[in-house]
């Protein structure tokens, strides 16, 4: 007999003549296996998914005009549709334009936005609206401005557009899209450009309009009559807008101009979401007739980053404690091999077996075991996973073939690993001494 084939029939009769030691040490592979597959797969997997679920939450990055143009024409359409390619290149993406101007309802000011109504209800599922949308001759207030005024679902009011007042408006409204101090004080300063530049052209010329009025008058209530649709609550700055569609907003004011803000919201965050931001601001800087700024919301993308960063740090601190767990578990179970084998080993080397072969063999014998606990408990691990994403996100985990083979190849280490301090052991057994004590 060769001495190859000598050694896995000595490996096989250690493997399946003491089986329930085997089953152990099998055991202990799986367990740790399945336990590291599963939290491995999860880590992975929840920066995507908790991405896709803060999207609801409204934008991560904004688009306001940077030139003096810009600001008093706001974001043409050309515009919107490069930049939206830029940002869609390789995510998906959800956008919403905003055009805002200040009118009067009873004397008192107002901000209005004028928006596209499909684009604005898919980018903010978080909105809770009484009633139903904006459409063509209806509006949707928020709670600050339905308790201002008074109003309920149904109601009647009356809206006047003065372009004395157009400076007020875009301010209040901008911050309403923006979380941090620099994407306010930029959509603020676009805004405030377009309404000057309105200002302006309203007291050198008196506006036409459809159905509304340009006044001069600070207590002239006349204007569009619009009926109230829907309230919408947020417990934020849309408390304080009125919506109305885009094409009521041209009527009321008397003209068409480009957006004053575009929201975006990108299944991109940290240095990936950066990017796009400097892609849009470069792509900018080469064609200063359409220039916009683009810029990341802080309080969204934070958030983003801070509760992913917290969910990864306690999914990998469990996973070095099932590693440990997994590592004493294994070691424990060859130890009490090592133990049984101890006159066994003896008698080797009483035969001639140095020290180099016997261990090769426990390591060998070691890494079996944590190959087949590795392939159960990988699959077992990707079951977990499965059931966890698919009852925490409601979505379904693909396989990871990558972290399938890593698994794998982890068990068989952790085994291998685990078995050296007892198979050192094993192999400074003094034959002599064994065989006095047979």
């Amino acid at each position: 007999m060769t001495n190859r084939k000598m050694f896995f029939t000595m490996l096989w009769g250690a493997v399946f003549r003491r089986r329930s030691r085997a089953m152990m040490a099998v055991i202990a592979s799986l367990v740790g296996a399945a336990t590291l597959f599963c939290l491995a797969s999860v880590c992975v997997a929840v920066p995507q998914q908790m991405n896709e679920e803060m999207r609801a939450y409204g934008a991560n990055l904004i688009v306001t005009p940077a030139s003096a143009t810009g600001k008093s024409q706001g974001i043409d359409t050309a515009t919107v549709r490069n930049v939206t390619a830029l940002v869609g290149a390789g995510h998906s993406v959800k956008s919403a334009a905003y055009r805002y101007e200040s009118v009067r309802i009873n004397s008192a000011p107002y901000t209005i936005a004028g928006v596209d109504v499909k684009a604005v209800r898919a980018l903010n599922r978080h909105w809770n609206v009484t009633g139903d949308w904006p459409g063509s001759g209806n509006v949707m207030v928020g709670r600050d401005v339905a308790d201002a005024l008074g109003v309920k679902v149904g109601s009647c009011v009356t809206i006047g557009y003065r372009a004395a007042d157009a400076s007020a408006s875009a301010s209040s409204s901008a911050s309403a899209k923006s979380d941090s101090d620099e994407s306010t004080e930029t959509a603020e300063s676009s805004a405030q450009g377009t309404q000057s530049t309105q200002t302006t052209q309203g007291e050198q010329t008196t506006q036409a309009t459809e159905n509304g009025r340009v006044s001069s008058d600070i207590m002239d209530n006349n204007g569009t009559e619009f009926r109230i649709a829907g309230i919408v609550d947020t417990g934020g700055n849309e408390d304080s807008i009125i919506y109305a569609t885009t094409a009521d907003m041209a009527k009321l004011a008397g003209s068409k101009r480009g957006a004053d803000v575009v929201e975006y919201s990108v299944n991109a965050m940290g240095d990936e979401l950066n990017d796009i931001v400097n892609n849009i601001n470069r792509s900018a800087d080469k064609n200063p007739n359409s220039a916009v700024k683009a810029q990341t919301v802080t309080r969204i993308t934070s958030s983003d980053t801070r509760i992913i960063a917290m969910l990864q740090t306690l999914f990998w601190i469990v996973s070095l404690v099932v590693l440990v767990l997994t590592l004493v578990g294994v070691g424990t179970t060859i130890s009490s091999i090592v133990s049984q084998r101890r006159n066994e080993i003896g008698l080797r080397k009483a035969l001639g077996a140095d020290s180099r072969a016997i261990g090769v063999e426990f390591y060998v014998e070691s890494g079996i075991y944590g190959l087949i606990g590795g392939l159960l408990g990988t699959a077992i691990g990707y079951v977990l996973a499965r059931v966890l994403c698919s009852t925490v996100f409601g979505r379904a985990l693909g396989l990871n073939w990558l972290l399938c083979v890593g698994s794998l190849l982890l068990s068989v280490a952790i085994a291998v690993i685990a078995s050296i301090p007892p198979v050192r052991r094993a192999t400074r057994i003094d034959p002599a001494i064994v065989l006095r004590e047979e």
